[in-house]
């Protein structure tokens, strides 16, 4: 038989997504797996949301959309973009895809020619590099320290720039990391971006999970230069709870969205119709779930960094946004623990899940060896259960 793409086959499985499918099956095979590996809210979506769903359905909206989304849900993520960032566009500036995830492909394929080179300030979501090489570019990395908390710096990206640099991706909050750039950050990072005329794919889909009061900054809304160059990504899956509907959005000028909504016409087309119609209630519905679940995730996350650095062995900084906790385990290094020698963040992910049966990701395929990503969208009792789990794994 005649070999397979060579791009296609170099595509790694998502270490998340790995991760979660191990834990799945050691779970149905009847072992008590606590899992903290994949990044969606453990809560339920909104009743009023899963409402509209089935109304859609019942009502026939069940055909084809076009392709960048119904009318309507393009306008309501314009209205939320303003009304929660302060940043304007018109309902044909919004392209409708399934997740935001999608969002971020299609705007790579809409940008990039071969050979473009894409800075990637590392730690980042694992599918951003993966992604890029997809879409025929080039993925640099630009390590970025916990010292520093996880946040690249003007100096570091204007370093990694070449004549062949395109775009800039830009996580905030963060995951893996869940740390928050400032303004006055973000307006030295863009200023850099306008300098040398890059394209930003600022994907901000946990924006409305900050914490200790924070003020969230869009990357869009720092003026119409760095607006005109940034193509701004959301969704409804963090924030609604809704991460199995597949419903995600972009923002970006006229020219990029429609290349974005032609790409979609000759791939996937447009999510399903009613999932839509359950988006569109998200957007202009009541946002009182928004903030009870952000309240909670806070209460989560104030707990899991009091308690993992208490623990010997190991230590975090604290997150600001997102629902993640980056957690170090340098010291670990060159120890036996379960019966397993530990020379890297793998080697005490696998170790740990079986001996202790406690799901996490190892952080090597997020650009930050050495690291473990827990999350705390996870029950409290689970949490405390991880972590009287994490214990006992050290004492071993």
């Amino acid at each position: 038989m005649k070999p397979l793409s060579i791009s296609a086959s170099k595509v790694q499985a998502s270490t998340t997504l790995a991760v979660d499918a191990l834990a799945k099956q050691m779970k149905a095979d009847g072992l008590d797996v606590v899992g903290f590996g994949t990044g969606e809210p453990d809560f339920d979506t909104p009743e009023n949301i899963k409402r509209v769903g089935i109304e859609a359905i019942n009502a026939g909206q069940t055909k084809y959309t076009p392709a960048a989304g119904i009318v309507p849900l393009r306008e309501a993520a314009a209205e939320r973009l303003f009304a929660e960032c302060g940043v304007k566009y018109t309902g044909a500036e919004i392209t409708i895809a399934s997740g935001a995830k999608h969002n971020v492909f299609i705007a790579l394929m809409a940008l990039l020619n071969p050979g473009d080179e894409v800075i990637i300030p590392a730690p980042f979501w694992v599918s951003y590099y993966e992604m890029v090489a997809m879409a025929g570019g080039v993925p640099v990395q630009v390590a970025v320290e916990e010292e520093q908390d996880f946040k690249a710096t003007p100096d570091q990206i204007e370093a990694a720039i070449t004549d062949k640099t395109k775009l800039l991706m830009l996580n905030n909050p963060s995951n893996p990391t869940g740390m928050v750039y400032s303004e006055a950050e973000l307006r030295a990072i863009a200023d850099v971006c306008v300098k040398h005329d890059l394209y930003v794919i600022s994907d901000e889909v946990y924006c409305n999970l900050l914490y200790d009061g924070r003020k969230f900054t869009s990357f869009a809304a720092l003026g119409e230069d760095v607006k005109e160059r940034t193509i701004l990504i959301n969704g409804v899956s963090k924030t609604y709870a809704m991460t199995g509907w597949r419903i995600g959005y972009a923002a970006a000028n006229k020219e990029i969205s429609t290349v974005m909504a032609n790409f979609l016409s000759h791939s996937t087309g447009a999510p399903g119709t009613m999932n839509q119609f359950a988006a569109l209630e998200a957007l202009r519905g009541p946002q009182d779930s928004v903030e009870e679940m952000r309240k909670v995730f806070e209460e989560r996350r104030n707990y899991m960094v009091k308690r993992m650095n208490e623990i010997e062995g190991v230590s975090c900084i604290m997150p600001e946004g997102a629902f993640y906790v980056m957690m170090n385990i340098k010291k670990l290094l060159g120890k036996t623990l379960g019966g397993t020698v530990i020379n890297n963040d793998d080697d005490f992910a696998v170790a740990f899940l079986k001996a202790n049966l406690v799901a996490v990701v190892p952080c090597s395929g997020f650009g930050a060896p050495n690291f473990i990503r827990w999350t705390y969208a996870a029950s409290l009792e689970d949490i405390k259960e991880g972590l009287d789990r994490l214990e006992k794994f050290l004492k071993s």
